[in-house]
């Protein structure tokens, strides 16, 4: 940042401001004129981002001023005081806070009455859609409320559920290009203060030009991975009610502007598991719920291998495993097969989001006729590569974070390599490399580890994961998944 100042001539600063701004090339950054009081002044704004009645109530209000009430020179604060009949108003001298403030979307006031110093208004209206229901976070029961693409209204509705003054929102400006809005969000007294403080400062130093592609680009500045560890350190969420009850946990919230999810910090492995819809419902069955997603969600990760494996070894096979024997002729060899179709179910997911709305039935049946009937006709797959596949394909929407079933594909196509180069000591093999991978992966906060609470171990923490308990208990006990 320089050190540029305004000076105490008004028109040095405007024309300083009209060069900085460009007001003259720039269609929608705007320069106006205006007079109150005896006094010349110049607003600078971008119009896209202004809100148009609040601004001409504002422009209506300065127009009535009585040109014999004067203002005093060199008083930003008594006319603010006076004058300005909004409650959002701040001064600035130093012209980088000034241009900061007007890329923002907020007005700024230059006048001959207090020519050093502006007068900051925060009449800004981003455009943004509606609040709505996400379209990832579905619940059964409970809020419809989602995230926008704005700071204020996300950190709202988080307030909303949590009307405690402990409840803390700090502002860090990212980026020296896009300069975004990024807020943390945290309760005082549960989270790691230590933790916060290394955060926040660690998002003020951060050098990045741009964080042009929301979270994940804060994401990849904030911490450097490890590029042959794909099991993600971040865990989002496009629910209010769930960024809440993670901040009332310990855990630190990071809203960035721009993007409608929320980064929830830090994340271990099992957070991944746990779902608003097992709050929503009674406590036995939000237990089962979560029983059933961990189970099925790990059969992801071996089905395919697993089966595989005992196909390599048929022979051997007990009679109770006949049923896991291959009947038909096959041309391709089977790990090719399940490669292929792995290949071919996340092709159809790219498809799929390129698609219009009014044609994703159609590119369903299209693909399910090409990856059933019409692949065994003519030898490519045989049924017992689709059935498998197709219930890995569908399990692994057992849970939302779309980092995580990669990280589990790439490690389920890992064992698949292993093992069929190296038979059973290649599936052991590989599945000790997976679990020091998970091992391995320190959190963001670099001193909590990813399998928290098995690894150091917790007990009632472990058990609140693994099951869903009464809010009756689990508000006894309200901190244990804070930092051990």
């Amino acid at each position: 940042m320089s050190d540029k100042r305004l000076t105490a001539d008004f028109k040095v600063n405007t024309s300083v401001l009209d060069e900085i701004f460009a007001v003259d090339t720039n269609f929608d950054l705007t320069g106006r004129e205006i007079t109150f009081s005896g006094q010349d002044a110049k607003l600078y704004f971008l119009d896209s981002f202004m809100n148009g009645d609040r601004f001409e109530r504002l422009l209506i209000f300065f127009a009535e001023l009585q040109k014999d009430k004067r203002i005093t020179p060199g008083d930003a604060v008594r006319f603010i005081r006076e004058a300005v009949p909004y409650s959002e108003v701040t001064t600035t001298n130093d012209i980088d806070q000034l241009v900061y403030f007007v890329m923002s979307g907020t007005l700024c006031l230059v006048s001959s009455a207090f020519p050093s110093e502006a007068v900051i208004i925060d009449l800004r209206y981003y455009p943004s859609r509606s609040i709505g229901e996400p379209s990832n976070d579905k619940v059964l029961r409970g809020a419809r409320d989602g995230f926008v693409e704005a700071v204020k209204p996300n950190i709202s509705m988080i307030r909303r559920r949590i009307r405690d003054t402990s409840f803390r929102a700090k502002r860090v400006v990212v980026g020296k290009k896009s300069k975004t809005d990024v807020a943390i969000c945290y309760l005082e007294g549960a989270a790691d203060a230590a933790y916060v403080e290394k955060l926040e400062k660690k998002l003020a130093d951060l050098d990045v030009g741009s964080l042009s592609l929301g979270h994940q680009s804060l994401a990849e500045a904030l911490v450097p991975t490890k590029w042959y560890n794909p099991f993600p350190k971040f865990r989002y969420t496009e629910r209010p009610d769930t960024a809440a009850a993670s901040i009332l946990e310990g855990s630190v919230v990071i809203v960035t502007d721009a993007s409608p999810e929320v980064m929830i910090l830090p994340t271990g492995i099992f957070d991944f598991l746990q779902e608003a819809n097992d709050y929503y419902l009674p406590p036995f069955t939000g237990c089962y719920l979560r029983i059933l997603r961990h189970i099925v969600f790990f059969i992801t990760l071996v089905l395919t291998p697993t089966w595989y494996l005992l196909v390599q070894n048929a022979d051997r096979l007990p009679g109770w495993l006949e049923f896991v024997k291959i009947t038909h002729e096959y041309s391709l060899p089977l790990i090719v097969q399940l490669f292929l179709v792995e290949f071919a179910l996340d092709g159809l997911k790219l498809a799929s989001l390129n698609t219009p709305d009014t044609l994703t039935n159609s590119l369903s049946v299209v693909g399910g006729l090409i990856l059933g009937d019409f692949a065994v006709e003519i030898g490519w797959l045989i049924p017992e590569v689709i059935v498998y596949m197709a219930v890995v394909a569908i399990a692994n929407f057992t849970q939302p974070s779309y980092e995580l079933g990669f990280a589990f594909k790439f490690m389920r196509m890992l064992m698949l390599i292993f093992t069929a180069l190296l038979g059973l000591f290649g599936y052991i093999v590989s599945a000790v490399i997976i679990v020091i991978l998970i091992v391995t992966n320190n959190t963001v906060d670099g001193s909590r580890s990813y399998l928290y609470p098995l690894i150091p171990f917790n007990g009632k923490a472990l058990m609140r994961v693994l099951f869903r308990v009464s809010a009756r208990y689990a508000n006894k006990d309200s901190d244990i998944r804070t930092k051990n």
